[in-house]
C-alpha cells in the first residue's frame, strides 16, 4: 500500500483527490495539510510514501513546503501538483527535491502512475514542464561570461543562489544588506551573460561552482 500525503489550501481539491484514490486499491490517504507548515509536521509524523504538493498557497508554500518536508520525512517523494508552470516555479520546485512535477489538468490515471511511480522513485513530468526545464537547462548552458570575473564574494552569493536561499536570507548568512544581495546578483548576471537566478544556480552546478552539499 502506498501511502499518500496530500497539501493543497482547496478542501475540496483535497477531497477530489482522496475520493478518487479511495478507488485505487493500492494507495491510501493517511493525512491532508493546507500549506507547507502543516505538511512538514505531518510529513514528520506519518513519514508518508509519496506527499502531492500544491505551490501557490498562503504562509508556507509549496516550495519551501517541498524542503521542510523532506527534512521531516527524507524517504518520502514529492510530487508538484499545481495549476502553473512558470519558469519561477518549476526549477525552484525541483531544486527543493519535488521528484514530479504535473499540472492539475492531468488525468486521473496519469496522477495513480505518477503515484505509483514516485513511490518507486522514478519521475513523471507535464510536457509543459519538461519544455520549462529544458529551455532553462539550455539557457543557462549558453552562458558566455567569464567565470574568472567572479569576485570572491559573488561567489558565495551563487553558492547561496543554489540552495534556494532568497535575497534576505543571503543576506542574513552573509552579514549584507538585501540591497547589497541584489546588486551581487544583478553582476553574476551581467558577467556571466545569463537571464535570471534560475539560469545562474544551472550555471553553476554545470560549471562545478555549486556547494559540495
Amino acid at each position: 500500500m502506498i501511502s499518500v500525503l496530500l497539501v493543497d489550501d482547496h478542501g475540496m481539491v483535497r477531497e477530489g483527490l482522496k475520493y478518487y484514490f479511495e478507488t485505487e486499491a493500492d494507495i491510501a490517504v493517511v493525512g491532508e495539510a493546507g500549506n507547507g507548515r502543516e505538511a512538514a509536521e505531518l510529513a514528520k509524523k506519518l513519514t508518508p510514501d509519496v506527499i502531492m504538493m500544491d505551490l501557490i498557497m498562503p504562509g508556507v508554500d509549496g516550495i519551501e513546503g517541498t524542503r521542510l518536508c523532506l527534512a521531516a520525512s527524507p524517504n518520502s517523494k514529492v510530487i508538484v501538483l499545481t495549476s502553473k508552470a512558470e519558469d519561477d516555479l518549476v526549477l525552484p520546485a525541483i531544486k527543493s527535491g519535488a521528484l514530479s512535477y504535473l499540472l492539475k489538468d492531468v488525468s486521473a490515471a496519469e496522477l495513480a502512475g505518477a503515484v505509483r511511480d514516485a513511490a518507486a522513485g522514478k519521475p513523471a513530468f507535464h510536457h509543459v514542464a519538461s519544455t520549462r526545464l529544458a529551455h532553462e537547462v539550455s539557457g543557462a548552458n549558453q552562458g558566455t561570461g567569464k567565470i574568472d570575473k567572479i569576485s570572491p564574494r559573488e561567489l558565495e552569493v551563487l553558492k547561496l543562489i543554489v540552495r534556494g536561499l532568497g535575497n534576505r536570507e543571503i543576506g542574513e548568512q552573509l552579514f549584507i544588506s538585501e540591497r547589497t544581495v541584489k546588486s551581487h546578483v544583478t553582476h553574476l548576471l551581467e558577467k556571466l551573460n545569463l537571464r535570471d537566478r534560475t539560469q545562474l544556480a544551472i550555471y553553476a552546478f554545470r560549471n562545478n561552482l555549486a556547494p559540495d552539499d
